[in-house]
């Protein structure tokens, strides 16, 4: 074998894992064309392909990857949006873009709303999390811990999978202070509970029941009461910072839960019921860690606070029923029994920071 040829093949295989270890989804691109019926936006395949051009459908559809430092948007320094080249859907600005010398555009966080989905993604032997349209569920690269901004966050995006419109947002607020909306995930027991209080708290913009934690890709309700998916039940938290804080967000949740109790709240057991806390930076983790040191130290509980602060991979938002669940069955038992107490000790404890009509 020719010097040359070893350093063309040292080459190919360096290239190969540099991509995996960026933003690459695989270099054997993976079918995407599933229906699901949750989406927005649901197409064919042959759809699609009328649509889209050969690279987008290769990169939305099929998790391809475009060749690093390859990508028109890559050095795009305009004013506007970036939205999914398959759908046209609102995902980022151009404040939110920074050099990251990665080969893809980058990002330190996401137009807020629930605008792009989070999937846990082990192939290849890595653990990494993967970033998709939320309404047409094409893919769109992976989102990393590693940024050097405030949010510490990398959302690695292929060019391919991206347009960009010079208008500004659609939605004013958005546009002119992004960085006023933060997201944490907390598991403080049965969700249905959860959600019901920060649904209450003003500053709170968007609450999702779901599943975090766990080794199961979209579990389903049933799967995570049988305690063997690893997962919690959990709540996704959007807040608007300029009206409320994650010290306020944590103050709530270690009022309305027990977080000296293992895997359980009251009469519910399973590690799904464990106290949780899902951090998305450094910050977060800093924050709550230090609430719970404050808690032991000054001994406010008569047991220790065994809540776990671990990082957040991805949320699975649970079925349609499990969302809102005591507002649509208030006169169910469990909703009158267990969440209705937790909702009048928030009331009174924090009656000064209710949402204008509750």
């Amino acid at each position: 074998m020719t010097r040359a040829y070893s350093y063309m093949i040292f080459f190919y295989c360096t290239m190969i894992i540099f991509n995996l270890t960026a933003c690459g989804q695989s270099i054997n691109a993976k079918n995407n064309n599933t229906t699901n019926a949750s989406l927005v936006v649901n197409k064919s395949a042959e759809e699609w392909k009328k649509s889209l051009n050969p690279q987008q459908y290769a990169v939305l559809r099929e998790k391809a990857t475009e060749a690093p430092n390859t990508g028109k948007l890559l050095h795009n320094k305009e004013k506007g949006t970036y939205k999914c080249a398959g759908c046209g859907n609102e995902l980022f600005s151009d404040e939110m873009k920074f050099d990251s010398h990665c080969g893809w555009p980058s990002f330190d966080r996401e137009i807020a709303g629930g605008k792009i989905k989070k999937v846990e993604d082990n192939s290849y032997g890595m653990h990494r999390t993967e970033i998709v349209c939320a309404n047409c569920g094409g893919h769109l690269g992976h989102l990393f811990d590693d940024g050097p901004t405030q949010t510490g966050m990398r959302y690695c995006v292929n060019s391919a999978s991206l347009s960009f419109d010079k208008k500004t947002l659609s939605i004013p607020a958005l546009t002119k202070s992004v960085t006023n909306f933060d997201t944490i995930t907390l598991g403080g027991g049965c969700y249905w509970c959860v959600e019901a209080v920060y649904e209450r708290l003003d500053g709170v913009v968007k609450v999702e029941s779901g599943f975090s934690g766990g080794t199961v890709r979209n579990p389903s309700y049933k799967a995570v009461c049988m305690d063997n998916t690893g997962h919690a039940e959990v709540v996704q938290i959007i807040y608007d910072n300029r009206k409320t804080n994650l010290d306020e967000i944590l103050k709530v949740f270690f009022t309305v839960h027990d977080p000296t109790t293992y895997n359980r709240q009251g009469a519910d057991e399973g590690s799904q019921y464990r106290s949780v806390i899902f951090y998305r930076n450094k910050m977060q983790k800093d924050v709550a860690s230090s609430i719970i040191n404050d808690l032991n130290k000054n001994k406010v509980y008569d047991q220790p606070v065994i809540t776990e602060v671990s990082p957040f991979t991805a949320f699975y938002k649970a079925e349609e029923e499990h969302q809102n669940y005591y507002e649509a069955n208030k006169n169910k038992p469990y909703c009158k029994m267990v969440i209705q107490p937790k909702i009048e000790k928030f009331e009174k404890l924090f009656k000064d920071r209710l949402k204008k009509g509750n």
